[in-house]
């Protein structure tokens, strides 16, 4: 008996290049998952000349998907085996017509009076096109326009065709709206299907909208939601991150237990996305994450616009391989312009922690960065091994909730941050501060410390800290002030050298991994600089920590002492 679950694709790859949907054999209802596919086959397409039929110039995936959704029903109790849907498809694959096929279709197959449904689009724009594919199929086939009337105002498709049973009206009902709080007025839907996830997720209330609409049709084991969507445009964050990585967990059988959703994912292997010589841009390998090619699109129109996008600049060519290869935005593209972004992914050293460097070190400099109220308070701990000397680089951050009214863009991302890794929300004003400085004292307890020159900060905006750590009885000499701008040109480039010949290693922490995907440099005459001001609205205080730890560990330091017998046996709380 196989440990994975129903939903698993262990060969999903294998599959994708065969040009297969990336799914398992399912046990499905033969006939209903038939109907489904005939009432699929017969939709009209609207926007296309001559308004050919779904069976003509639609390809085999979506009739997968569509078999899936609707032949997975237990006749007798109604119950669904799959109860969601994940799609994850490169554009111009016609994920909003398939939408509105899905949309159209359930209501046909629904038997039960008063239900509603809903289709989501990220923005009115994308709602309207939806609506406009529906209202064009209907208006195309002399049946659908009978069995169903169309309101415009409201956007909305009522079913009033009389249920045999009673003689009266289903009144089902589907509406198409865009996103935002009020989708779940009205009551959870039976159906719902989601357009671009990865849009909706940059709002900053989607994960709390999004958990209501699947909290409610969890309870009703007769509900579907199918969720269709292109990668983000930028790193994934928010809702949008945790349903892509749950799919993934899923497909992959990592999750085996109280599966619902089946994943239908179109995108390169981890390994090939972040290659160095990064293989999907050879145009050969596209067709596998393209299920609708030689209909929607063909890689003969694509070439010129990847053409384009390479001659404009990294950052284009990393947006253009997300919306049409499904190339997750990362440090993979390298975009930014510090060189360390190269090198950073190969430093990770997965048995480090706090604790490890602590242990392992013979001297350690600590660097701190803070900003106002709406920024993060940044701390890098850096410490240098006494047999190898190499150097270790383990960071953290706070943050107030103020940064999140503030910074409604990175809202989402910080929250990820907070369940992932070391970056705090803080619930009291002062809690970054009194954490921060009783991971300082524990350093300093060990006798880690340099005796001058050990806590490296930025001089801007830094009083409250060092009254705090000074209040603690940590030598004033131990704080050392690392001037900003082009005389931290020194460690910025150290820290590249370092970073490419594999003396530096850090954690692998999400944190620092953000800090350094959002880091900018600008020219300053023979220098190279990273900035809050260039970097724009994604964060690198970490960063910048770790830079004034970087400065100061270059001064080749020595410990106060070296004693560090009892120390891990009664460690101060890390946070």
């Amino acid at each position: 008996m196989s440990d994975l679950s129903w939903a698993a694709c262990p060969d999903w790859w294998e599959k994708l290049k065969a040009g297969a949907t990336p799914i398992p054999a399912l046990e499905l209802d033969e006939d209903l998952a038939e109907v489904a596919v005939a009432l699929f086959d017969k939709l009209v397409v609207p926007d296309i000349p001559g308004q050919p039929t779904m069976g003509e110039v639609a390809e085999d995936w979506a009739r997968d998907i569509v078999r899936a959704a609707f032949g997975s029903v237990d006749r007798e109790t109604g119950v669904r085996q799959v109860g969601e849907i994940f799609t994850l498809v490169p554009k111009k694959n016609t994920k909003t017509t398939l939408a509105a096929c899905i949309g159209l279709i359930a209501l046909q197959m629904n038997t039960t009076p008063n239900i509603r449904g809903i289709v989501v689009g990220p923005t009115q724009g994308v709602a309207d096109t939806c609506f406009g594919q529906m209202e064009g199929m209907i208006e195309a086939d002399p049946w659908l326009k009978k069995r169903f009337k169309v309101d415009q105002h409201k956007k909305q498709i009522t079913d009033i065709f009389a249920d045999p049973t009673t003689g009266r009206p289903l009144n089902a009902k589907l509406k198409v709206v865009s996103f935002d709080p009020a989708v779940t007025t009205g009551g959870i839907p039976a159906f719902a299907i989601l357009d671009e996830l990865h849009v909706m997720a940059e709002r900053h209330y989607a994960t709390r909208v999004i958990g209501q609409i699947r909290g409610g049709m969890i309870t009703n084991p007769k509900s579907l939601l199918i969720i269709i969507t292109t990668q983000s445009e930028v790193p994934p964050q928010g809702v949008f991150k945790a349903e892509l990585e749950y799919a993934r967990k899923v497909r992959d059988g990592v999750i085996t237990e109280d599966v619902r959703m089946l994943p239908v994912l179109y995108e390169f292997p981890e390994k090939m996305q972040g290659a160095k010589d990064q293989p999907w841009k050879n145009p050969k390998t596209w067709g596998a994450v393209l299920p609708n090619l030689g209909r929607s699109i063909t890689i003969e129109r694509l070439i010129p616009e990847f053409r384009k996008a390479v001659e404009t600049g990294p950052e284009e060519l990393a947006r253009w391989a997300s919306q049409h290869l499904n190339i997750q935005i990362g440090l993979g593209h390298h975009l930014g312009g510090w060189v360390g972004a190269n090198y950073w992914a190969k430093a990770e050293d997965v048995e480090l922690d706090l604790d490890r460097i602590l242990e392992t070190s013979e001297v350690c400099t600590v660097g701190i960065d803070g900003g106002g109220m709406d920024d993060l308070l940044g701390l890098a701990v850096l410490g240098r091994h006494r047999e190898t000397k190499r150097w270790q680089l383990w960071v953290s951050a706070w943050a107030h909730e103020v940064v999140l009214e503030r910074r409604k863009s990175i809202a989402e991302r910080l929250r990820d941050l907070q369940r992932d890794d070391a970056l705090t929300i803080c619930e009291s004003p002062t809690q970054d501060i009194e954490e921060l400085v009783q991971i300082v004292l524990r350093i300093h307890e060990a006798g880690l410390l340099p005796e001058r020159g050990g806590i490296g900060l930025d001089p801007e905006g830094v009083a409250a800290i060092v009254d705090a750590l000074e209040q603690e009885e940590i030598p004033h000499d131990t704080l050392a002030s690392v001037t900003q701008g082009y005389k931290l040109n020194g460690a910025i480039k150290g820290t590249e050298r370092k970073l490419f010949d594999g003396s530096l290693r850090h954690c692998g922490q999400p944190l620092a991994a953000w800090c350094v995907g959002n880091a900018k440099t600008e020219a300053r005459g023979n220098a190279v600089i990273v900035t809050k001001a260039v970097s724009g609205a994604g964060k690198i205080d970490p960063l910048m920590a770790a830079f004034n730890a970087v400065y100061l560990m270059s001064l080749n330091p020595e410990a106060t002492r070296r004693d560090l017998s009892g120390f891990l046996a009664n460690p101060v709380m890390v946070v």
